[in-house]
């Protein structure tokens, strides 16, 4: 009866969660979404507390207890800006725990060896449940939990340096060890190796082996991707974490750690290669580290940078027809989204077309930009993909780039030996009027030169986005 209730409490949880991926991919949805997350979540926990094999309550409770503190503490202190290294981190733990979980998984194994099943339940459900199996399903555990360990491995320490690059603590630039890819060839081929031989001796020492190889590729694989490609790269380690929990899911006998790693390890990896294809990325070549650095001497910019001020702004546009503002991680870090709302309003009000335009990778979480707008209530009729907004900018009055830099940049198309060479960007150069809200002359996250900031049809508004944009908003009459 215990086992029936927990297998439907289980389909249940799963189909919640199915609802909430699918409520997620729109933004009227995604408040609701999350609450389907959330029930589908609580119904999984309760029903595992509950159902066959519990046990330790007060253990249960204290970690349930304290996990949900930490959560609850990070999710009301942490920024938006800082919310692409808070997934990163979390994956991180995702990781962790696969590689945890196949260790126990067999180091169980080794302890009912030999045992019969009856001879087993004393020893806990998960024994009991290894020692029916037959030698060709021990085998197939083998496999899983060697699997389960070595993915975990590869995303812990690629999340950790994930973390560790949109943090700012480590260089966002590719770098590679000596050897480069030859490095990362090696530890896969130790990594088949020692499968072969675990798989014939099931002894522990060529899982470490495969552990320490594992912690290096994925060490080795996100440090040599550069910061343009970093978006890619969270929702890739997000397919990675998914795909480690499924692995445990068949280590566990878990039916809805399965359902649940398979639903986030496929979405995470079409979401991965969507964008792959917004940036005109190889999937594989992303992944492997193949991008992020200069491919050979690229194109010199010619020119100055044109400051304008508020006075400026505001006479191009209380005189525009049309405006097109494009957001980046600058809006984020200023928290100026409110401020761009107002201005927003107050354009609309005196009879202006204002609409935004999202590149797919704006900001260094896929989706942060419409969060933040949504946050800022700006309707969600008005905010524009690249793909249905970019053959407008040359009938645009006037455009408007906040914090944004590589999707921007016009050496995108122009200069085949840029790190970004190929990527579809929005090409607001073409409007009649171009201003760019920017702290100052540097270059973006990735360190690439922008020459859409030496064009002449290009005005620089430098200063924190919040405090410029709360300087202009008074001149809009």
């Amino acid at each position: 009866m215990e086992f029936g209730f927990t297998t439907a409490a289980y389909v249940v949880a799963a189909i919640l969660f199915i609802l909430s991926l699918g409520g997620l991919s729109g933004q009227e949805s995604a408040k609701r979404a999350v609450w389907y997350g959330i029930v589908g979540m609580a119904l999984a926990v309760a029903a595992t507390l509950i159902g066959p094999g519990s046990g330790l309550w007060l253990l249960s409770i204290i970690l349930i207890a304290g996990g949900g503190v930490i959560g609850y503490q990070l999710a009301t202190k942490v920024e938006m800006t800082q919310m692409p290294e808070l997934v990163a981190a979390m994956h991180s733990l995702v990781g962790l725990a696969a590689v945890f979980v196949g260790f126990i998984a067999h180091f169980e194994l080794n302890r009912v060896a030999g045992i019969s099943g009856d001879e087993a339940k004393d020893l806990g459900t998960f024994a009991a449940l290894l020692a029916k199996k037959t030698p060709v399903e021990i085998n197939i555990l083998r496999v899983e939990l060697f699997l389960g360990i070595f993915i975990g491995a590869v995303t812990f320490t690629g999340s950790v340096i994930a973390y560790g690059k949109l943090a700012g603590k480590v260089s966002s630039a590719a770098e590679k060890l000596p050897g480069g890819h030859l490095l990362n060839i090696a530890a896969a081929v130790v990594s088949v190796i020692t499968l072969i031989w675990y798989f014939n001796t099931g002894g522990f020492f060529p899982l470490f082996i495969m552990t320490l190889a594992a912690l290096f590729i994925g060490y080795h694989l996100i440090m040599g991707i550069g910061g343009a490609d970093m978006p890619v790269v969270v929702s890739m380690l997000n397919s990675y974490s998914g795909w480690a929990a499924a692995a445990i899911g068949f280590s566990l006998g878990n039916d809805l750690l399965i359902v649940v790693g398979a639903l986030v390890g496929s979405s995470g990896a079409i979401l991965s290669y969507i964008m792959c294809k917004a940036m005109n990325r190889s999937f594989i070549s992303v992944i492997l580290g193949g991008f992020g650095g200069p491919q050979g001497e690229q194109m010199a910019v010619e020119g100055e940078q044109i400051a304008i001020d508020a006075d400026g702004v505001a006479t191009a546009l209380n005189e525009a027809d049309s405006v097109i503002i494009i957001p980046g991680y600058g809006m984020a870090v200023a928290q100026a989204q409110t401020a761009v709302a107002e201005l927003v309003r107050k354009l609309r009000a005196k009879g202006k077309t204002v609409r935004f335009a999202i590149h797919p990778v704006a900001g260094r979480l896929p989706g942060h930009m419409n969060v933040l707008l949504a946050e800022a209530k700006v309707p969600y009729d008005i905010v524009m993909e690249m793909d249905e907004i970019n053959e407008d900018f040359p009938d645009t009055d006037v455009a408007i780039v906040i914090g944004s830099n590589d999707i921007v940049n016009p050496a995108a198309q122009d200069d085949p030996n840029s790190p970004i060479a190929g990527m579809p960007v929005l090409e607001c150069w073409k409007a009649k009027q171009v201003f760019v809200s920017k702290r100052g002359q540097g270059t973006g996250y990735s360190g690439i030169e922008n020459p859409l900031f030496f064009k002449d049809n290009t005005r620089m508004f430098y200063g924190d986005a919040k405090a410029s944009l709360d300087s202009l908003l008074p001149k809009i009459d």
